[in-house]
């Protein structure tokens, strides 16, 4: 469809141009880029000269970035509601072609899958079963030498603490479990406050919540013989 490519030759040229930009900023001055840097610029105030180009430039990026996203996600989204569409209309004409279609292919390699039961048991008594660590008498000998130790006076975590760390964290690395990038928190300031309240009680509990303790075990085929398999 016309409107799907001009999206796609939309993100393209936006990836291109996210590649340029990267480039400048970490220091390529070839006329070719600073003049695309200059035409990414054009019709506004900025110049490369100012001081603060780099500031510019890495807002510049996230913005196209942005850009990418929205434009991907309505093309996902019409694939999706397309993809819903004929599996409905293939469920009143041909029920059966439907529950095929549905079907997951199966994994091809050289040897049996991994029973599931037995797959959920293993992880589950490495993760998930606590554990009683034994102390052996080495840490008496070291709990002896740090107790003429001054200790260190209390941490209290400020809004401006969580700020500078969000600001030095990766824009778009991996969000936990609440799905949030780095990204947002750098510029919903107002969370700042809740964050730094919310670390200062598990400093102060020497505990930590289960949303940072809690993760997802998956495993993934290492090569066409099933029997290897990695965990993320």
């Amino acid at each position: 469809m016309a409107w799907r490519r001009r999206i796609e030759e939309r993100i393209a040229k936006a990836r291109a141009l996210i590649g340029r930009l990267i480039s400048f900023r970490s220091g390529n001055n070839r006329p070719r880029i600073v003049r695309t840097v200059r035409m990414a610029f054009a019709g506004t105030t900025v110049s490369l000269s100012q001081p603060d180009i780099t500031q510019k430039l890495t807002e510049r990026i996230d913005d196209l970035k942005q850009r990418i996203a929205a434009w991907g996600k309505r093309i996902r989204r019409y694939t999706e509601r397309s993809t819903r569409f004929n599996q409905n209309r293939l469920f009143q004409s041909d029920q059966k072609g439907l529950y095929e279609s549905l079907e997951r292919p199966m994994v091809s390699g050289t040897g049996p899958a991994p029973n599931q039961v037995d797959t959920v048991a293993f992880w589950r008594g490495l993760w998930s079963e606590p554990v009683n660590h034994s102390k052996g008498p080495w840490t008496e000998v070291v709990a002896s030498q740090c107790a003429s130790i001054t200790p260190m006076d209390p941490v209290i975590i400020t809004p401006d603490d969580v700020a500078e760390a969000v600001r030095r964290a990766p824009n778009w690395k991996s969000p936990g479990l609440d799905g949030l990038h780095h990204y947002w928190l750098k510029g919903f300031v107002v969370c700042h406050t809740v964050l730094a309240r919310q670390f200062q009680e598990a400093l102060n509990q020497k505990s930590l919540p289960s949303l940072l303790t809690t993760g997802i075990t998956h495993l993934v085929p290492k090569d066409q013989d099933i029997l290897y398999w990695s965990t993320i």
